[in-house]
């Protein structure tokens, strides 16, 4: 006899890294997953929950959201600032790889202990981490057992050349250099053993390479991200592949799990 309790759907965490574009892109991926029957949990930091509220009219604004569609805040370890002023970057770097995963990782806990009282709310079945933003999802992820898929919203060429990293501090393209570098053609360097990139010059590789500090945040927290890259059970791309495709190729042995191109997400919730 069948039961008549009806299944409960999946549920994925989504945590993008605090800055606007990293947001943006991990909301139209949270809003495609809810279009495929997902119950979504978004977790903003609370300086951006504010922001976010405050472009939406108010508190009114997540009582129209659906039930099955929730913003939650968590606190990014910096002083208290004003809604409107812009948060020191490195700052909230370094807020997120020592302070955040603590209570990201008791918000994923409630959330579970939640669905363990209420027959209607779903445990969480995964959790959908900006790539940037692993050393504060990892932890939860690893305590709970609960599955993390790594998005990277930046192209392909950029995962790529990230991932490169550690080979481009053995040849020795990070250390510190003055402002002259960038007239004196060392940036035109031809840097042509980048797999699925042709054509490569220095100065097309994302600058984090490029710091002139020895210690700098950006670079740090980039390779910290791509350490760990290989440990999600799944890995989306915002890109096409019809635009990336040799990258694409590329990346794939070098990630254990699946990894998906699914872009331009705007085109895809229209």
């Amino acid at each position: 006899m069948a039961s008549d309790v009806p299944a409960k759907k999946p549920h994925a965490v989504c945590f993008p890294s605090p800055a606007q574009s990293h947001i943006k892109a991990t909301l139209k991926l949270a809003k495609l997953l809810h279009c495929k029957g997902f119950h979504i949990t978004f977790v903003n930091t609370e300086l951006n929950h504010i922001r976010m509220l405050e472009a939406q009219g108010g508190l009114g604004f997540l009582d129209s959201l659906p039930s099955d569609f929730q913003f939650l805040a968590i606190p990014d370890g910096l002083p208290p600032s004003d809604a409107a002023s812009t948060q020191d970057i490195a700052a909230l770097c370094e807020s997120a790889r020592s302070f955040m995963k603590a209570p990201f990782c008791d918000l994923v806990e409630g959330l579970n202990e939640r669905a363990a009282l209420d027959t209607n709310f779903p445990a969480v079945s995964c959790i959908v981490s900006d790539g940037f933003m692993t050393f504060t999802t990892r932890p939860a992820s690893e305590k709970l057992g609960v599955p993390i898929v790594n998005l990277w919203t930046v192209p392909a060429c950029v995962v790529m050349c990230f991932m490169q990293y550690p080979m481009l501090m053995e040849k020795g393209f990070n250390s510190s250099r003055d402002v002259s570098s960038s007239t004196d053609g060392y940036l035109d360097i031809i840097v042509d053993w980048i797999p699925g990139m042709k054509n490569m010059r220095l100065r097309d590789i994302s600058n984090f390479i490029r710091t002139t500090k020895a210690d700098d945040i950006m670079f740090e927290l980039a390779i910290d991200a791509m350490s760990r890259a290989n440990e999600a059970t799944a890995t989306v791309i915002h890109t096409f592949e019809p635009l990336e495709k040799d990258v694409l190729d590329a990346l794939l042995p070098m990630f254990s799990g699946p990894v998906y191109a699914i872009g331009p997400a705007s085109l895809l919730l229209d």
